[in-house]
């Protein structure tokens, strides 16, 4: 009997890490509709930092809370993919206030890679992530506001959501939740290092 409430108490874990975050409103209050994705809007329209293989072609988007933990493990599992594949994070604000504020800083830093792995070691390891003024430029404000619009008009309905084209098959693809590094490279259709 222990060992049955024990399997399925892993397994219960094991759901939680691999989901996402989402606003504290109900799915219910809010029923999402589910659009297509749109790469071009996405590369034209929203606002993010890069990191990975910049010159690289193939470039996958990352719509991220910045108090969102499946969003850090997610910034994990894809750093071993940064040689083969570029990273475009956009913040959006989700969660609470300190999300944008948060997210403002991590747009704005001089390197915000090396910010976000900082900001995520911090939020991962339970102490809330970087520091971040309330003050936001009033253009960061407005581009992290259309960043959550744009994925609210997906239909997403937490964070993080992934969209790119899938390397082999060439289809636009998009994922709700945080995956594993083997998990991430062959949903992007790469091959796992």
């Amino acid at each position: 009997m222990k060992l049955h409430r024990l399997f399925f108490s892993s397994l219960l874990l094991i759901a939680l890490a691999l989901s996402g975050c989402s606003p504290k409103e109900s799915a219910s209050s809010a029923a999402a509709v589910k659009r297509e994705v749109s790469l071009a809007a996405v590369s034209a329209q929203a606002k993010g930092f890069s990191v990975g293989a910049l010159m690289s072609t193939n470039i996958v988007y990352v719509f991220f809370d910045a108090q969102c933990p499946h969003c850090g493990r997610l910034w994990d599992a894809s750093a071993p993919l940064h040689r083969k594949v570029k990273f475009v994070w956009i913040p959006v604000g989700l969660i609470n206030a300190t999300s944008t504020a948060q997210g403002a800083a991590l747009l704005t830093a001089a390197n915000p890679g090396a910010l976000m792995t900082e900001h995520e070691a911090s939020l991962l390891a339970g102490k809330g992530g970087i520091s971040a003024s309330s003050s936001i430029a009033p253009e960061v404000a407005q581009a992290i506001k259309n960043n959550t619009q744009m994925l609210n008009n997906f239909g997403a309905e937490s964070v993080p959501f992934v969209v790119a084209k899938n390397l082999k098959t060439g289809q636009t693809v998009s994922q709700e939740g945080a995956l594993s590094t083997a998990a991430l490279a062959e949903f992007l259709g790469v091959d796992a290092p």
